[in-house]
């Protein structure tokens, strides 16, 4: 019932306020703790509104021992806080999977849609982590970032703390509404996610590759006329998101790409 007033809610908001189609993306990096076992740790991440009201679960890691080790969001995602594995709790669209075996980098994305695959209203929402490394609430760390979605690109890059660092966080709209006009660019990229920074490009009648950080800044331009291959080489750049673009002149192509070392 809670999750369908909800969608109701969403629903009937879009007709006074605009649904921007486009997509967040949160990278951070895990700082490493004494866990319980190695580096054993449970972590979940989700989107809420402003207010706190859930929309939708991206990503939940936990198992049968640590299945009370994610209250926070259990509670938030329509369950107990005793059973973050219970039923009631909502992972619609959600990666999950047992407890984690490493603290690495992490990245995560929102297509803006709630669990109903409904595009919510514009507005503030934030995306919430919470991490939990061995028993007892000592060893837990629970942070929410705030982003504006709209029709606007909307970057911030929070602080690291004692628990995340190397933070992004990045809305980024897709157009919609624009346009589609046929374009004779083609552009594969392979491996994606990247973890080595080495990215091979093939591509056609392009003859200008750039490659840009989240932020929309050109950190890579190569000429690449009368080319087809290229190899993009991001080993020295910090992990996250980026975009390689291919142009010729008149049309534009951009794919993004994950650096994950």
């Amino acid at each position: 019932m809670k999750q369908t007033l909800l969608s109701l809610a969403l629903f009937a908001s879009s007709f006074l306020f605009g649904q921007t189609q486009g997509t967040l993306t949160l990278t951070f990096t895990q700082t490493a703790h004494t866990a319980y076992t190695g580096n054993k740790n449970v972590l979940a991440v989700w989107v809420q509104t402003s207010t706190g009201t859930f929309v939708k679960t991206r990503a939940r890691y936990a198992g049968n021992g640590t299945k009370d080790h994610l209250p926070t969001w259990a509670v938030n995602a329509g369950g107990m806080s005793s059973n973050c594995l219970g039923g009631s709790c909502n992972t619609i669209g959600a990666t999950t999977g047992a407890t984690l075996n490493s603290f690495a980098t992490r990245t995560y994305t929102w297509d803006g849609t709630d669990v109903n695959g409904n595009l919510v209203a514009d507005g503030a929402y934030k995306i919430t982590i919470e991490s939990c490394w061995n028993h007892g609430n000592t060893a837990k760390a629970t942070r929410s970032f705030t982003f504006n979605k709209g029709a606007a690109a909307d970057v911030t890059n929070p602080a690291d703390d004692a628990n995340f660092t190397g933070i992004s966080v990045a809305w980024n709209p897709s157009g919609a509404g624009v346009e589609t006009v046929a374009s004779p660019l083609k552009l594969t990229i392979s491996p994606n996610p990247s973890t080595t920074g080495i990215f091979e490009l093939n591509f056609q009648n392009a003859n200008t590759l750039s490659v840009f950080n989240i932020a929309g800044e050109e950190i890579e331009k190569y000429s690449v006329a009368n080319e087809q291959k290229k190899v993009v080489n991001l080993s020295a750049q910090p992990n996250g998101v980026y975009f390689i673009q291919i142009t010729d002149g008149k049309n534009t192509l951009k794919e993004k790409v994950i650096l994950n070392k």
